[in-house]
This record gives C-alpha cells, sequence and structure tokens, in this order.
C-alpha cells in the first residue's frame, strides 16, 4: 500500500498538490448518535436544559468542517463553498444520524471536512445532553459518498 503522506526517509509530509487541476468536489459524512427514546424525544421537544440542541450541533459541525486543516495535521485549507448538516431520527432506536455534506471547487478532496463536520456534531450533541443521560453513545463515523477529482465517484454500498 502506498501512503503520500510520507517522504522516501519516512517523515511525515503535506501531500504536494499544486499540479492538480480544481474540480468540484463534494463528501458526505455520517455518525451515529445513540442515546435512550427518552432522551430523543426530550431533544424534539426543547427539554435539554442546555436549548436548542441540534440548532447548536448544526453550527458546531459547519464550524468544525470550516477548521478541520487546524485539527488535522496534514491536511490543506480549502476554500469551502458549502457546509450542511442535516439529522435523521430514529425514534424507537434512540438515534440520531448526522450528515455533514461539503463542497469545494479544488485540487483536493474534502472528505475530511465532511467527517469532522459529522463527528463534531454528534460530539456537540453528547456535551449538551451528558448531564441528562452519560450512556450516550457515538458511533459509525463515515464517509457516505464522495465525487470530483481522479478517483471519481465513491459511494458507500450500503447507502446506494
Amino acid at each position: 500500500m502506498n501512503f503520500n503522506h510520507f517522504d522516501e526517509q519516512g517523515n511525515a509530509v503535506m501531500v504536494d498538490v499544486s499540479a492538480k487541476q480544481p474540480t468540484l468536489r463534494t463528501a458526505i459524512a455520517e455518525a451515529l448518535v445513540h442515546m435512550s427514546p427518552k432522551l430523543l424525544a426530550a431533544i424534539n421537544s426543547g427539554g435539554v436544559a442546555k436549548g436548542d440542541v441540534l440548532g447548536v450541533a448544526r453550527l458546531a459541525g459547519i464550524q468544525a468542517a470550516k477548521r478541520t486543516p487546524e485539527l488535522i495535521p496534514l491536511s490543506h485549507p480549502l476554500a469551502i463553498h458549502h457546509v450542511a448538516v442535516n439529522f435523521e431520527q430514529d425514534q424507537p432506536a434512540g438515534c440520531i444520524s448526522v450528515k455533514c455534506t461539503v463542497r469545494a471547487f479544488e485540487r483536493t478532496g474534502v472528505e475530511m471536512e465532511a467527517m469532522t463536520g459529522a463527528a463534531l456534531a454528534a460530539l456537540t450533541i453528547y456535551d449538551m445532553c451528558k448531564g441528562s443521560d452519560k450512556s450516550i453513545s457515538i458511533g459509525d463515523i463515515r464517509l457516505l459518498f464522495k465525487e470530483g477529482g481522479k478517483s471519481g465517484i465513491y459511494r458507500r454500498e450500503e447507502h446506494v
């Protein structure tokens, strides 16, 4: 397997993307937040002491996507053109699917920005609700879709 974040001596390096042509890049990532159905009902009814859980989580996810190069050492600073954070709920299971979509006209992909946005939105849900239920768990942070660049389109099989 070829790892392009290392030079010939094994030193970590930022990949040089200057020769690549900019293309429209899109990525969608997801994080799953599991909680009790009772807590999910409280989130939906505005019954969590810290306030609008999903509204704050949405803003946290957008901010995180924009700040990815400050958090992940070898990622490139990008001129992001669009970030959206959306939530899908499974009330009986007590699960929130956090989906983050990122778009940019750039030389490198936006997968890390989408995954960072989804992860931070999920962590914000935990932070805002931990006073009510510390058993909340976050899992399955994963890329669902990407397009743009030479590798073409990727679509996670279970989300076709």
